[in-house]
């Protein structure tokens, strides 16, 4: 009941600041942060790097299975019964590698870009606390699902951001 009693307080106090005028609301879009910000493109570009020699691996494996897939069609009916049963025996463990590399490819690749994003969105909310403070917003909301161009400031954010970390990506991304 005290609970229900402060909220509704604070309620009341934000719609009595609001209706007299001099208090500022702002909203960000996070997904917009994550696309656009020189931050976000390096993380990717870095991603990426690091994981093109296992997609490369992993393609080399898909196209070594068609071939042997191919190959079983086309000649599986002049081949010697043990050669073909060595053969399928051959594509199905190649398949089952197959699937375990792509699923220990797809877990690690998330886990490294969520790990990115975390560093990503850790920076933009410094941002968005800064201009917060510098520009004497009282409130700024990172998710909404409808944002007045009017209060948008996801292009300051991008703006500070990109001034913030212009040249700092670590040396191992070059």
């Amino acid at each position: 009941m005290k609970t229900l009693f402060c909220v509704g307080l604070m309620l009341l106090t934000t719609i009595t600041q609001a209706v007299a005028g001099d208090f500022r609301i702002g909203v960000v879009d996070t997904e917009r942060i994550l696309r656009e910000s020189d931050q976000a493109v390096r993380a990717e570009k870095k991603i990426e790097r690091e994981f093109s020699t296992r997609d490369q691996e992993i393609k080399k494996l898909i196209q070594q299975s068609k071939d042997l897939q191919a190959s079983l069609e086309k000649d599986g009916t002049t081949m010697t019964e043990p050669v073909r049963r060595g053969k399928e025996r051959e594509l199905a463990n190649m398949n089952l590698t197959l699937q375990t590399l792509q699923r220990e490819f797809r877990e690690d690749l998330n886990l490294r870009k969520n790990e990115e994003l975390a560093a990503v969105l850790a920076q933009a909310d410094k941002a968005i606390r800064a201009i917060a403070e510098s520009e004497q917003y009282d409130v700024i909301l990172q998710e909404a699902v409808y944002r007045n161009p009017k209060v948008d400031i996801t292009d300051k954010v991008l703006k500070y951001l990109s001034k913030e970390a212009p040249d700092k990506s670590d040396k191992s991304d070059k």
